[in-house]
């Protein structure tokens, strides 16, 4: 059995059905058949019910998923260890990273990172901030917007100032009546949305929400005309001089989204970890 037999029944486990996870490991789903029937042959057990929605754990599947997870963490204890050891930075870098930072910044942060330590195998995980902070745990490093996670270590990476924009202008003498154009977030975003247009009721009143899957979708639409957009500044910065815009500032203070580094303590200790989150701190965000 090889590392990958264990990482590939943990993601069927996950994901719930083969097709799936082939889309998911980017191999061709006869491949992830056939490695199934092999693992299962390997263990003389069958590991799964296939039912028409998805796979079922059997019994002894659950006692060798366990057995998997077991097999990988110790495999990248071993991998840890050894880079610990290792004059040369090696080893294996886990970042779970919001998809606004992974889009905007990430990119060239990591194309330094792995000039310099071209051994380090990254694994990354992009998505909403909500989902990464539930499975932090399960990562080196994770970047996320929003409230810092008490529960590890904590540094503010940059703090992104909140504007409303609309093709149509602001006006001062009268209430703003137009569609409010909102894009996949996590709650504590929409929260803050929501609190300030309590507090402004006397200048804006969204006539209807339209929501969208992502930040890239919500400023077309802006643009178009369809209503107003609520967008940091890290994204729309190169919007401000094109579309009317006021900054969201509550009680005399502007209202931010955090972006923050959070790991959790003795991670630095690794050198891969350790240049990563060094490098994240003297990059310059704004």
């Amino acid at each position: 059995m090889k590392i990958e037999d264990y990482e590939l029944l943990l993601k069927l486990n996950e994901i719930g059905t083969i097709r799936g996870t082939a889309k998911a490991v980017l191999i061709s789903q006869p491949a992830v058949t056939q490695r199934l029937k092999y693992i299962e042959e390997y263990f003389s057990q069958p590991i799964f019910i296939r039912t028409s929605k998805s796979l079922v754990l059997t019994p002894a599947g659950e006692m060798i998923l366990d057995h998997a997870k077991e097999v990988i963490v110790h495999e990248q204890g071993i991998k840890n260890s050894l880079a610990r050891s290792s004059e040369e930075v090696q080893g294996t870098l886990s970042i779970a990273c919001s998809s606004l930072v992974s889009q905007r910044f990430l990119p060239s942060i990591l194309a330094e990172y792995t000039k310099k330590y071209p051994k380090v195998a990254i694994d990354l995980v992009t998505g909403i901030s909500e989902g990464i902070k539930k499975n932090h745990k399960n990562y080196h490093v994770c970047i996320i917007r929003g409230e810092k996670l008490k529960e590890s270590i904590s540094t503010k990476l940059f703090e992104d100032p909140l504007y409303i924009f609309d093709t149509e202008p602001f006006p001062e003498d009268k209430i703003k009546e137009r569609p409010l154009i909102s894009f996949k977030s996590d709650d504590s975003m929409h929260e803050q949305v929501d609190n300030w247009l309590y507090h402004h009721q006397d200048q804006i009143k969204p006539l209807k929400m339209l929501r969208v899957d992502q930040i890239e979708t919500c400023k077309q639409f802006m643009k178009e005309g369809l209503g107003m957009a609520v967008l940091p500044k890290s994204v729309s910065d190169s919007m401000m001089d094109d579309y009317a815009n006021i900054p969201m500032n509550l009680n005399g203070e502007r209202v931010t989204r955090d972006t923050w580094v959070c790991y959790q303590d003795g991670t630095r200790k690794l050198p891969q970890v350790d240049h990563f989150i060094t490098a994240l701190l003297n990059q310059k965000f704004q």
